[in-house]
């Protein structure tokens, strides 16, 4: 699956969308902001400490009605995805989809959601039914926060990809992975699912430039809310 590469904006990034508003990391900015990293990382293992105590019964009685639905294959899934500066690392989910999953992924390429270097179709067949439910609420999700502490990922941030993902990437789509991955974004607490690749791209850009405590404690909390009231989640 290649991503469609068309001209507009940036020279440097050939970035695909058909706009010329094109939004670039300001990396020296970034990279120089010592006080936010600590405390951002403070807060992250802070508050995966509190998460993980707090809702060990949901991961008891999540880790039950996986085996009851399902009993092939493990409770926990683990995958690698695509963190900072592209360092691969293994991310934890709750596994959602039937044991063979990955290998079913090449025969449903052709039907995918969303355009661009990204897999989401909407009635997969893999999803199992608790899968349905724990996806809908983000349940399955819960586990990174083992990545969170272990300092692969943070509370907020892009979303991290596959690496046949990033091999589509152009050199604009690359600018996601200049921080540290999140388990939540700016995307989760919109659209998510309705808004395609490209738009997924500017609007971690944006957040990238902008980011803040402030702006990460909002985005947790509005997370929390759609755990309870979903938006588009599939």
């Amino acid at each position: 699956m290649q991503t469609e590469r068309r001209s507009g904006g940036d020279p440097k990034y050939g970035h695909p969308m058909t706009d010329n508003n094109v939004v670039v990391v300001n990396k020296e900015r970034v990279e120089r902001r010592f006080f936010y990293h600590f405390f951002k990382r403070f807060f992250d293992i802070l508050l995966s400490i509190i998460g993980i105590l707090l809702l060990t019964p949901v991961f008891i009685i999540t880790a039950i009605l996986i085996k009851v639905d399902n009993p092939d294959g493990p409770i926990i899934y683990s995958q690698i995805r695509i963190g900072k500066n592209g360092h691969p690392f293994r991310m934890y989910k709750f596994r959602s989809m039937v044991a063979n999953a990955d290998k079913m992924l090449k025969g449903l390429l052709d039907q995918n959601d969303i355009e661009g270097a990204m897999f989401k179709m909407k009635s997969d067949p893999r999803v199992t039914k608790i899968g349905r439910t724990i996806r809908k609420y983000s349940i399955d999700e819960l586990p990174q926060l083992l990545n969170v502490i272990k300092g692969d990922m943070s509370l907020v941030g892009p979303r991290p990809p596959l690496k046949r993902e990033v091999e589509d990437y152009t050199e604009y789509d690359k600018q996601r992975l200049l921080v540290v991955p999140g388990c939540t974004g700016i995307w989760q607490v919109s659209e998510r699912n309705k808004v395609g690749f490209h738009e997924m791209v500017k609007l971690d850009i944006k957040y990238i430039n902008s980011s803040n405590l402030w702006l990460d404690f909002f985005i947790l909390f509005k997370t929390i809310w759609i755990i309870f009231f979903p938006n588009s989640a599939y």
